[in-house]
């Protein structure tokens, strides 16, 4: 079988544009920035669910009977790692409300400054589920890589992987250790700084989501 190779689609959409704009704004209050998480991540569920398989479905109008196109099955998992990515789940239910949901749970290591995974809890039939892995940011890469491991250990092959904001350095970490997989972004920000935030990005997503410091 030939191997997937996996896209980097950078969103344009003005309204995305928009939202992602108000959301960097540093006077943008924690209720506000939940809000504007939830309608972005809508929107780019949108594209992100586009290559969903469909079958024909015979029904019956009020004027006739037709055979028009459903989704094949609602084989979907959302996996948002912990606990930035959990802003993104009802946003994405709210078009794909069949979705099971699985979590992943990653701290940094002091000493080695890598990704661990503490926790994760994924649906039992992940192997046959288009999976979107969902994190605000992709700055270095380490732990949308971890991610990724962590789902295709349990047997996960269709993934995507979803954020806000990235980084080039991101990106290209992530494409280096898993090629197969797509990366959704709302915005590719210019670069890392010293102590690895992306510039200009919007700060610690977490703290902003749930107003803790």
């Amino acid at each position: 079988m030939e191997k997937k190779t996996g896209r980097v689609l950078v969103f344009d959409h003005p309204l995305i544009q928009h939202k992602v704009t108000r959301m960097r704004m540093k006077e943008t209050s924690t209720k506000e920035f939940r809000e504007l998480a939830k309608e972005v991540i809508t929107l780019m569920t949108f594209e992100a669910t586009r290559d969903l398989p469909l079958k024909d479905v015979e029904i019956e109008t009020p004027i006739c009977k037709t055979t028009k196109k459903m989704l094949a099955g609602e084989d979907i998992a959302v996996v948002p790692v912990l606990r930035a990515g959990l802003g993104f789940v009802d946003g994405m239910l709210s078009i794909v409300p069949g979705a099971r949901v699985g979590h992943i749970g990653l701290y940094r290591d002091p000493d080695t400054h890598l990704p661990v995974e503490y926790y994760c809890k994924l649906p039992g039939d992940i192997d046959k589920r288009h999976v979107y892995i969902v994190d605000p940011m992709l700055a270095t890469g380490g732990s949308a890589v971890a991610a990724v491991d962590c789902v295709k250990k349990r047997g996960a092959v269709n993934i995507i992987f979803m954020c806000l904001i990235a980084a080039p350095e991101g990106i290209e970490a992530l494409q280096k250790a898993h090629p197969d997989v797509d990366i959704y972004i709302a915005a590719k920000d210019d670069c890392l700084n010293e102590n690895a935030y992306i510039v200009p990005g919007l700060g610690d997503a977490g703290d902003r989501l749930f107003g803790t410091k």
